[in-house]
């Protein structure tokens, strides 16, 4: 756990942040909620001593009608994105709510609130995920009463890509084969890990390309990239994993250490994290708490200014307030940001693609949508372009897209048949953080959520 991989730790958020939550189970669940039946919420031992927890958020604006039945979105990581709530506890007036229902999951199970009663029965691979989340759905269809009239929409971000990819794919299997009673309605990935090859190949030349690394810098970094795709192309995923990890240290000692989940950010500010210039660059320096302050801030919405005069932190307030609405959290279980054992657990599996899985599930015609910050480098736009081509769909001339009344560009989305890509102008990693208002709204229905539970 010594290697450079704070932004690895940040990328995998499966790891770290949950401010939507879930419990209940296939063989044994355990629900509790508000007495107006807006918010559910449980465990499910999806796997003897295996559990998972959920949080559902009936939608106040939720008007179906028998020809468009109003839509769920399953929120496979986190939540503090989209969520009713920001991390102040106020309420959040880009919320997706006002386009669905919504389900959070502590995903998978050791992260969050869900848990393990063994390390030994963590997941260690996507599949073993989807086949949990599988057997979470199932539950929820008798736990959820409008689970089984509203069309059901997976949206993940960030390494939680593949979660949905697998787990689409394991749901359209299931509702085929009739083992689960729900409607797929659409796949959402937003700047998603789908291919590790194609977005490790792209670091070099869009660094190159916004003057963050020079030709020397360029050169090393495209050998080591090289080195990776060689890996990943005989099965060697451990050691494209190691070598990946190597170049994003490369990238940071010689870019300035570029903010990889937005290249016009900068650097980390020493000042969310109270530490001097010399301290930040300390081999001491606990680069996986420096990455994570970043997330918190980007979660909240916050400058700087306001985490350090002590503003709310998504860690104080999982284990304070909430643990202590919910009522049914285990005592001795803490909230962390950070999980070192998962991780672990899926350390051979990060390298992997998830290409095929999306192939099959838009053979099925479920709809797959794939939205990208312009901004961000970790999951780069050009890597989603590439990965997208290797897909082999014609496409049809990408249109532009706006925002409320303005007239400026946000966005641009370009579609074939049940295929749709968004490029998000001035949006980094955390699309709905960045740009809300394109995330979320758009009074021609051109907007990402719009879009993904559009029902014809």
């Amino acid at each position: 756990m010594d290697r450079s991989f704070s932004q690895l730790l940040a990328l995998l958020s499966f790891l770290c942040i949950g401010l939507s939550l879930l419990r209940s189970g296939s063989a044994v669940t355990t629900t509790a909620g508000t007495p107006d039946g807006s918010e559910l919420w449980g465990y499910v031992e999806v796997r003897p001593k295996a559990h998972l927890f959920w949080w559902y958020y009936k939608s106040p604006q939720r008007t179906p009608t028998p020809t468009k039945p109003w839509p769920t979105v399953l929120w496979l990581q986190g939540g503090p994105e989209i969520g009713p709530l920001d991390v102040n506890l106020q309420p959040r007036n880009s919320t997706w709510l006002q386009k669905a229902d919504l389900i959070f999951v502590d995903n998978p199970v050791g992260v969050g609130y869900s848990y393990v009663e063994d390390d030994s029965l963590l997941v260690t691979t996507d599949w073993q995920q989807a086949a949990d989340a599988t057997a979470l759905l199932k539950a929820l269809v008798k736990e959820v009463p409008t689970l089984q009239s509203s069309p059901l929409f997976l949206v993940a971000e960030s390494y939680g890509g593949k979660y949905a990819a697998t787990l689409g794919a394991s749901v359209a299997r299931a509702v085929r084969a009739g083992e689960l009673n729900v409607t797929l309605g659409g796949v959402a990935l937003g700047d998603s890990w789908i291919s590790p090859e194609d977005f490790t190949l792209s670091y070099t030349p869009l660094l190159l390309s916004v003057s963050r690394l020079d030709d020397n810098a360029g050169d090393e970094g495209n050998k080591i990239a090289e080195t990776v795709k060689e890996q990943i192309a005989v099965g060697n995923f451990s050691d494209a994993e190691g070598s990946w990890n190597h170049l994003l240290g490369f990238i940071r000692s010689r870019s300035g250490d570029v903010d990889v989940y937005n290249f016009l950010d900068g650097s980390l500010d020493q000042q969310a994290s109270g530490e001097t210039p010399a301290a930040s660059s300390s081999t001491s320096t606990p680069s996986t708490e420096k990455a994570m302050m970043k997330y918190s801030r980007y979660l909240s919405g916050k400058g700087k200014e306001d985490l350090s005069a002590g503003s709310n932190t998504i860690t104080g307030i999982m284990n304070g307030v909430i643990k202590e609405k919910l009522k049914i959290i285990p005592k001795n279980l803490t909230w962390e940001e950070l999980n070192g054992a998962v991780y672990n657990a899926l350390a051979s599996e990060i390298m992997k693609p998830r290409i095929e899985e999306i192939d099959e599930l838009l053979s099925y015609g479920v709809n797959v949508t794939v939205y990208n910050g312009q901004l961000d480098i970790i999951c780069s736009t050009i890597g989603a372009e590439a990965w997208v081509q290797k897909l082999k769909r014609s496409s049809l001339p990408r249109q532009t897209l706006y925002c409320g009344s303005s007239k400026d560009t946000k966005a641009f989305v370009r579609s074939y048949n049940n295929l749709h890509f968004y490029w998000i102008l001035g949006a980094g990693h955390y699309v709905p953080v960045d740009q809300p208002c394109i995330a979320q709204h758009d009074r021609q229905h051109n907007s990402v959520p719009s879009k993904l539970v559009h029902y014809t």
